[in-house]
């Protein structure tokens, strides 16, 4: 049986040398003694999944509605798919997987429910008021360093430095980095902004972006809102079915779009490995410290021409996929349900339950409004609609 001394000992003879270790951990906010059989971050990885915020997202929109289909991703399936990628490719490049695992599992615990939509909703009420709005990577930093109550000597679940920072800086096209507010804890969190971004960290960004091209590509599909006929303008789309085409073999709908999908993940992650490693032999990266002093370069990313043809690729999506009468249609009633949730707890807040709202205090309008956006942001997709029929449709039950 291998202890946690074992494990390490891996990592230092296995894993490259600019490479995350346990054993370099920059520790906790809260000291706690090590485990003897698990490492830093598999602890972190096991704290993440089994938070009540990770159950939740079984039941969050990644694009379509869950009422649409079972087909469709959620948000737990996606984190699962980002999960997957992004040990891939660390395992390819000799990075700390577990630490990798750990940033994925909860680089999307903070959405709320339906998804950007919803987002948008909140990041609106808060700014109607003079907030700094709603930002989903900022409230998965205060889920896992505040909301979620599991330990008697802490609030959160004192995650390691390198996975804090890691859902801080998480930043794709789709987010923008949160940021760690003043509060009691202003010196650790000072901290965590001045700590470089992790390789580990890095991969789970692209891994983040990876998915959702490719997957949006197959629930698109899937849901008839777009064609192979419309992707067919991107060389991206075209590169891959060259290499499924079979002259004179029809392999069916649905098997073709499995193979296409699986063509595209497979161009991205190969260019991704090539182009990632060209970099770190390009930039003689040896230690962290090497890593660090490239904080403002991205080393794990695509080939220029690879970007490009992304682009492209997201682009059509944008026109054709988000912009699709069903997914607006989607979205307007999200939006809606949302903005007349926090119109009737601000109406009367006595609605929400005495958990939230505490019947003694005195709240002003701003502190009023933080509690229903957290509240509201706490909601699956599933709670926001029974929520909604309890409050606005007759004879619901209470």
């Amino acid at each position: 049986m291998r202890s946690r001394a074992d494990i390490e000992k891996f990592e230092n003879d296995f894993l490259a040398p600019y490479a995350m270790r346990s054993g370099g951990s920059w520790g906790r906010q809260y000291k706690e003694a090590e485990h003897s059989s698990r490492t830093c971050f598999q602890r972190d990885r096991d704290r993440v999944v089994h938070c009540e915020a990770f159950r939740k997202l079984e039941y969050k929109t990644q694009v379509f509605v869950i009422f649409e289909g079972d087909y469709y991703r959620t948000r737990l399936t996606h984190t699962i798919e980002v999960a997957q990628l992004a040990r891939t490719i660390g395992r390819n490049l000799a990075l700390n997987e577990d630490l990798i695992e750990a940033v994925a599992l909860a680089h999307d615990l903070g959405h709320s429910p339906f998804g950007h939509a919803g987002e948008h909703v909140l990041d609106s009420r808060l700014k109607a008021v003079g907030l700094e709005g709603f930002n989903h990577n900022q409230r998965s930093f205060e889920i896992v360093s505040g909301f979620e109550k599991r330990y008697p000597d802490f609030d959160g679940l004192n995650l390691t430095v390198e996975v804090l920072v890691g859902i801080l800086k998480h930043e794709t096209i789709y987010d923008r980095k949160g940021e760690a507010r003043v509060g009691e804890d202003a010196v650790f969190r000072a901290k965590l902004r001045e700590r470089a971004c992790p390789l580990e960290a890095q991969v789970v960004d692209k891994s983040d972006s990876l998915a959702y091209l490719n997957h949006d590509v197959d629930d698109g599909l899937t849901s008839g809102c777009i064609t192979a006929d419309d992707l067919n303008e991107s060389q991206l789309w075209r590169r891959a079915l060259e290499k499924v085409r079979r002259p004179g073999v029809d392999i069916g709908s649905d098997m073709f779009k499995y193979q296409v999908v699986k063509e595209l993940i497979d161009m991205q992650v190969r260019d991704l490995l090539a182009a990632t490693n060209e970099r770190v032999e390009k930039c003689r990266l040896v230690t962290f410290e090497d890593v660090a002093r490239q904080e403002n370069r991205r080393i794990v990313d695509f080939s220029e021409q690879m970007n490009a043809e992304r682009e492209h690729l997201q682009a059509i999506l944008n026109a054709k996929l988000y912009q699709h009468w069903r997914v607006e249609r989607m979205t307007s009633k999200a939006k809606r349900i949302l903005n007349e949730l926090f119109d009737v707890y601000l109406d009367n807040p006595k609605q929400l339950p005495y958990e939230t709202f505490d019947r003694a205090a005195k709240y002003s309008d701003k502190q009023l409004h933080v509690i229903i956006c957290n509240y509201i942001a706490a909601m699956t997709d599933r709670a926001a609609l029974d929520e909604y029929k309890r409050l606005f449709e007759p004879y619901q039950k209470v």
